[in-house]
């Protein structure tokens, strides 16, 4: 089995519920993913940190750091950081907060980011493609350069054409057809 498919097998196993949901683009589903579930798991991290670095690497990208909205990028980011220990040129890893702390240096990304960094914004599920650009626009009004959205999975509903729209370049780990979820 290669790395694609048991990613796929573990976010189906532990990641994948059916029923009735409403997802944080407005739409409604009748599966949700909580990519959260493979991503923060063990085996999730070992996979996600190396079919992430690759693919970052493939689609010819070169970042300083990777990182996208707290918290379902966080464990992708941190994973593909730590991958890249091994695997030299290493890659740092940040957050994007939702808002900026009133306290403190009330920063809205933290961790290891600055200005002028070429970054990947990073994704667990891509639906609307609102969560990456959110994050694709607090990177550039901080001064950082996007080279491309790493997602784990794209629920192929249109996020992917949006940052594309964009002008910003969209690499899916893997898709709901890919999953056997686009019914």
């Amino acid at each position: 089995m290669t790395g694609t498919e048991r990613l796929a097998a573990l976010l189906r196993e532990r990641s994948v519920t059916f029923g009735d949901f409403v997802l944080s683009s407005g739409q409604r589903s009748t599966y949700y993913i909580d990519a959260r579930k493979t991503t923060m798991s063990a085996e999730g991290l070992a996979l996600i940190g190396d079919l992430g670095l690759r693919a970052i690497r493939a689609a010819g990208w070169h970042p300083e750091a990777v990182g996208g909205l707290t918290l379902g990028a966080d464990p992708v980011a941190y994973a593909i950081a730590q991958t890249s220990v091994d695997s030299p040129p290493q890659v740092q890893a940040f957050s994007v907060r939702k808002a900026a702390k009133d306290h403190g240096t009330r920063r809205l990304i933290e961790g290891n980011f600055a200005e002028g960094d070429d970054v990947v914004i990073i994704e667990d599920v891509i639906t609307s493609g609102g969560s990456a650009r959110q994050a694709i626009e607090a990177v550039r009004a901080a001064g950082g350069r996007v080279l491309g959205v790493l997602a784990v999975v794209d629920r192929e509903q249109g996020g992917r054409q949006a940052i594309e729209a964009d002008g910003t370049c969209v690499v899916a780990l893997t898709t709901t057809s890919l999953l056997r979820l686009d019914f």
